[in-house]
């Protein structure tokens, strides 16, 4: 009854009142996963050609080039330079159209998981229209507005429209980033009463959670659905959060520059998001990998017009299937067999609370001196945090003020070494590893 009246009147009146589309985006993608695969790709060839025509008559970046379109999306697309995060940092106003001074411009902040972290400007309707995407495909793992929510973020401070989602939808948000015996327990035993239907978070923060509740003994909680998102679901996270909230996990392959790329259905199957996205799998040269084997995602989100990301590279690595068949689900969105993504190891600290690598990029987002930066722990009690300052604004007060501010938000006094270096070396997916952690065996070559 909750759900029929937020999406019949709560929700299309917050559409007429901020000029967004969330309900008409989510009508759609309803219907569209079950297009035929043709109709699909002339969907996808059709927004692509638009996107790229748009960005080459609109975005500075690209005015300035020399590419010549001929109509043929598909070849003009490889005429495009691939977008990395350091150049985002570098040009990021030039791929932006127009003025960033409306009251309706969303920046978004990369959590900085990679350890380079980037920003991107989306209009308030775009922004919804990816919440919509999203929560589209949630509805295949079960997902229902109007259910209540049990959601790990890394928001603090709720901004009005937050605080109204939180509200209508239900959802008690808990930060992600602390994961302490004191925290986990209240939280679980204020949801075990009030007995939420979904659980919503990190993959990383989601395990620390399913970890703590084991150790705590608290067994008598249980979700309808687990969604996982922004880092990667290993089959150890996978098994230890079903088993110990008794349910199952649906994991989705998104980020926060505004790509929602893939969702599992309820086969399991990792279904790309192909009317939204213009997915592209490629080797070290920049070419095509065949089916079947590893090449490094790089994305073209089709509906964002305000900074149209064109040919961005994430870093992650996936694989399509080599032979694909379509999936019993019935929906006709291209597969991918594996995403790879890289291993966010978990730090623990000496009292036992568990680190996850959002909790330091939550903390270093802030300080722009700083350019990149990795944690190291080979022992319990103490980490090195190597760091590449910004020689033009970096001052040494600014380790004082991230220490302190890590102890605060840790609740500890936390031993850490700073190590300021010229180099922090990439992961075999190109992207620089933020957690370098000894203390257990990686399970990355499980994958």
């Amino acid at each position: 009854m909750l759900g029929f009246f937020l999406e019949k009147f709560v929700l299309p009146f917050g559409d007429w009142y901020f000029k967004t589309e969330f309900m008409k985006t989510l009508k759609e993608y309803r219907k569209i996963p079950f297009y035929s695969k043709n109709d699909l790709e002339e969907i996808q060839k059709k927004k692509l050609s638009d996107i790229l025509s748009y960005a080459k008559t609109h975005v500075p970046f690209y005015q300035k080039s020399d590419i010549v379109l001929t109509g043929n999306a598909l070849e003009d697309i490889n005429k495009f330079p691939i977008i990395h995060k350091s150049t985002l940092r570098e040009v990021g106003k030039d791929l932006v159209v127009g003025s960033l001074d409306g009251k309706d411009i969303i920046c978004q902040k990369s959590s900085g998981s990679s350890g380079l972290q980037s920003e991107i400007f989306l209009t308030q309707r775009e922004y919804l229209r990816g919440q919509a995407v999203q929560t589209s495909y949630w509805e295949w793992g079960g997902f229902r507005i109007g259910g209540k929510i049990l959601q790990l973020g890394m928001s603090p401070k709720r901004s009005f429209m937050k605080g109204m989602k939180d509200f209508f939808l239900r959802t008690d948000y808990q930060l992600a980033y602390n994961i302490s015996d004191e925290v986990v327990r209240k939280a679980l035993l204020r949801n075990a009463k009030r007995k939420p239907d979904f659980f919503i978070g990190y993959a990383s923060a989601l395990y620390g959670y399913a970890i703590k509740a084991e150790e705590l003994g608290i067994n008598d909680i249980q979700f309808k659905s687990v969604f996982s998102l922004g880092d990667k679901m290993f089959p150890h996270y996978r098994e230890k959060i079903e088993k110990v909230f008794h349910t199952k996990v649906f994991d989705t392959y998104g980020c926060t520059e505004g790509f929602m790329m893939a969702s599992q259905c309820e086969l399991g199957n990792y279904h790309q998001i192909s009317a939204q996205n213009y997915f592209e799998l490629l080797d070290e040269k920049g070419l095509p990998v065949p089916d079947g084997e590893p090449g490094f995602v790089v994305v073209t989100r089709l509906d964002a017009h305000k900074m149209p990301l064109i040919r961005f590279y994430l870093g992650d690595i996936a694989i399509r299937p080599k032979n694909p068949q379509p999936c019993a689900c019935g929906r006709n969105f291209p597969l991918l067999e594996k995403i790879v993504g890289r291993d966010t190891d978990l730090v623990k600290t000496p009292s036992g609370k568990i680190l996850i690598v959002h909790f330091f990029t939550g903390i270093w987002e802030h300080f722009q001196e700083i350019y990149q930066f990795r944690v190291i722990q080979h022992q319990l009690d103490r980490f090195e945090i190597e760091y590449i300052p910004d020689p033009s604004t970096f001052h040494p007060s600014t380790l004082e003020k991230l220490h302190q501010i890590m102890n605060e938000k840790a609740g500890e006094v936390l031993q850490i070494t700073f190590n300021q270096v010229d180099h922090i070396p990439s992961t075999k997916s190109g992207k620089p590893q933020i957690i370098l952690s000894t203390l257990e065996k990686s399970v990355s070559n499980n994958l």
